[in-house]
């Protein structure tokens, strides 16, 4: 089938490789470049890198005011740009969102349900609506957290599961409406929610850790030292490095880069 996908993110990036393979993607739709890293320099989102490897035409508009032509059909996944509702009226939009709605509704779901302790999670596949992640459902299905997911995995187990769902619901869409009950929404990382407090339960900060691996980090503060933190567990006999019940298990010295706790305590000596 043919299709156009508005994507931006990784995730996005992820999904609209997965739908390529066996659709034609007429268009991708991405936010404009932005700059980014310690030079500040100008670089595509990561949707526009995966589009041009696959030879897909690409659009970068601020906002969008005009319906994308080429496709009946615009999949949506990680797209972070606000659709007029006169847009989801014309044409029919599929919001691919790695949660199971209408649980974590926003920004960061995976991020929150790890943070939170969810042990599942899933992928939707919804009506894009104005009003955020809250379109009727045309297909869900669910999977596991486990212990040692972190950010990464749950989001790379999804990928596959949405470009799955995607293509089923394709040829013939139907959909039924959000439960009106168990509505949470996943707001985006701020600066806060990377600071780890070790007065806080074990548990909870490796959570935080997890939620914040391995592209965001956890940040803390060790004798007075800043680090981030990209690997911890609740603490156990003979821990190398630990804090507040917890044993750190990858780090990174302000300036740094990772390294183990044994490197990072050699280091310190």
């Amino acid at each position: 089938m043919r299709l156009i996908v508005a994507a931006t993110a990784p995730f996005g990036a992820a999904v609209l490789e997965g739908l390529a393979a066996d659709h034609e993607i007429a268009l991708v739709l991405t936010r404009p470049n932005s700059r980014r890293g310690r030079g500040r320099r100008l670089q595509p989102t990561p949707a526009k890198e995966r589009a041009e490897r696959l030879g897909i035409p690409v659009m970068q508009p601020d906002r969008l005011t005009e319906n994308p032509e080429g496709a009946d059909v615009v999949i949506v996944a990680a797209y972070g740009v606000i659709i007029p509702s006169k847009l989801l009226e014309r044409q029919l939009w599929l919001n691919v969102h790695p949660s199971l709605l209408p649980r974590w509704r926003g920004a960061a779901p995976v991020e929150r349900a790890i943070m939170t302790g969810d042990t599942q999670t899933g992928v939707t596949v919804h009506r894009t609506t104005a009003e955020l992640d809250a379109g009727q459902i045309a297909a869900q299905a669910s999977f596991s957290i486990g212990p040692d997911d972190n950010a990464a995995s749950v989001y790379e187990r999804a990928v596959p599961l949405a470009v799955e769902l995607v293509s089923g619901v394709l040829p013939e869409p139907r959909f039924v409406p959000q439960p009106t009950a168990g509505v949470t929404y996943a707001e985006k990382i701020t600066a806060q929610d990377r600071l780890v407090d070790f007065e806080r339960p074990a548990e909870s900060i490796v959570n935080q850790v997890r939620a914040l691996a391995p592209h965001i980090g956890a940040r803390a503060e060790l004798d007075g030292r800043p680090i981030l933190i990209w690997e911890a567990r609740v603490a156990r006999p003979g821990a190398v490095l630990g804090a507040g019940g917890v044993e750190l298990l990858v780090v990174q010295p302000e300036g740094g880069r990772r390294m183990s706790a044994s490197e990072y305590v050699r280091g310190r000596r």
